[in-house]
């Protein structure tokens, strides 16, 4: 067997690994989403508990990383590639840890009746998933255009966040009662603001990984 071939097996595994931790990331997402919208406390329980199979997800793939690098010493080009799935690892850890930080949110708020009907939330979570879909399909598919394409997308979560901020400014404005639950739900948008963010990072490192430039700054 080549040297090339070799490296170019490792690299394809490297993308596998990284598919299947961008599933379970996703996978996380849309359960912590389910679990808030049915009060459904014993699968937000299971989404605290399912964040530390992804850090060993991600713990496994930065090992095969760094494998790669010592034993490969990839030149400028994969060493792009492998630097910017470092990257992206982080971003999905952070993503999952976010799934479990609304999770034990949910677990305070299932035991009372919710202050208002859940919409734009939802409508976050399933914009925050295609981003995270759409950032790891540029990755392994080496798309710049679908790369640059979710950067701009997280507009749209920008926006919902603040459709949802106003809401519950309101809400807070009618009842002071409102309070504690609207901060809440604050929160939990906001977290899902910072999903779309972290999907936007991987959508960045992806363009590193194809042009040698993060946000106009010419890396390697």
């Amino acid at each position: 067997m080549s040297f090339r071939t070799k490296f170019d097996e490792q690299l394809e595994k490297l993308n596998k690994s990284l598919v299947e931790m961008g599933e379970t990331v996703e996978k996380a997402i849309n359960d912590a989403t389910k679990a808030l919208v049915e009060k459904d406390i014993e699968l937000a329980k299971k989404i605290v508990e399912f964040d530390d199979e992804i850090d060993e997800k991600e713990k496994e793939i930065e090992s095969q990383c760094l494998k790669i690098i010592i034993q490969q010493h990839p030149v400028a080009g994969d060493l792009k590639l492998v630097s910017a799935v470092l990257k992206i690892i982080t971003d999905l850890e952070r993503i999952g840890d976010h799934a479990a930080d609304i999770s034990e949110i949910t677990l305070l708020l299932a035991e009372f009746p919710y202050i208002k009907e859940l919409k734009h939330i939802p409508q976050m979570a399933e914009e925050t998933m295609k981003m995270l879909t759409k950032s790891i399909e540029a990755f392994v598919n080496k798309d710049l255009e679908l790369a640059r394409e979710v950067i701009t997308y997280d507009d749209v979560v920008d926006k919902l966040f603040l459709v949802v901020k106003e809401e519950l400014t309101e809400l807070i404005k009618e009842d002071v009662k409102n309070t504690d639950q609207a901060m809440d739900f604050m929160m939990i948008a906001k977290y899902f603001e910072r999903i779309g963010d972290h999907a936007t990072n991987i959508a960045e490192w992806v363009v590193f990984s194809l042009t040698g430039e993060h946000k106009n700054r010419k890396i390697m």
